[in-house]
């Protein structure tokens, strides 16, 4: 059970280490917004992760279906969701959010719940994780039988996700003070470009898997 609980970390960490959209996302706040923010924010991909591999270890191959024949379905509409964010971003104001004395609970819930969702429209994720899962040799086909393997191998993979989340925001707080006013709004406009542009590229890949029947090859 050790070495599960071992291997389930490594999957969570591993998994969330690509910065895409939402790990754009959570830097952004954390520069703006401060450390429980970021943290947040990071909390609710590691959630939704934890989410993907708990549909992984109990519905493998219903899940694999019902993806491959909706994937353009959440390419599209998860990549118009992000790219809206990345809008939002580009023209927000980040000096009113570094001013702003305290950031509520309700806040810091509203992070947690946003990038929880967003994360959730990549289901592609799944596909990640089983490669992971399979990667350092942990058997998805044993755990349904056991509740209390699932919960380790769950636990696990919450425990890893969210620890790459804390190493990251602790890392990008520690420069948040060096930033000026002007790097700030920088920081947003940047950011804001990046996350609408994945969210585009996300948007093309579904039409091009409806035109075409196949994901683009790069």
């Amino acid at each position: 059970m050790g070495i599960d609980f071992l291997k389930a970390i490594i999957v969570g960490f591993c998994g969330s280490v690509a910065i895409g959209p939402i790990g754009v996302l959570c830097i952004q706040r954390t520069i703006n917004k401060g450390r429980s923010s970021g943290f947040m924010s990071g909390a609710g991909a590691a959630s939704a992760d934890t989410v993907f591999a708990a549909l992984a270890v109990f519905s493998l191959a219903a899940i694999q279906s019902l993806l491959e024949h909706n994937q353009s379905i959440f390419y599209i509409a998860g990549g118009i969701i992000i790219a809206l964010m990345g809008v939002k971003i580009h023209f927000s104001n980040p000096i009113k959010q570094i001013r702003k004395p305290k950031i509520g609970k309700m806040k810091l819930v509203e992070d947690f719940v946003s990038t929880f969702f967003l994360t959730l429209t990549n289901p592609m994720t799944i596909f990640f994780l089983i490669g992971l899962f399979a990667l350092v040799k942990l058997d998805l086909t044993t755990r349904s039988n056991s509740s209390s393997s699932v919960a380790i191998v769950l636990w696990g993979v919450f425990l890893g996700a969210s620890a790459w989340w804390a190493l990251m925001i602790y890392v990008v707080s520690k420069f948040r003070k060096k930033f000026r006013l002007k790097q700030l709004w920088m920081v947003n406009k940047i950011a804001g470009i990046i996350i609408f542009v994945l969210g585009i590229i996300s948007v093309f890949e579904g039409i091009w898997i409806i035109i075409y029947g196949c994901s683009v090859t790069l």
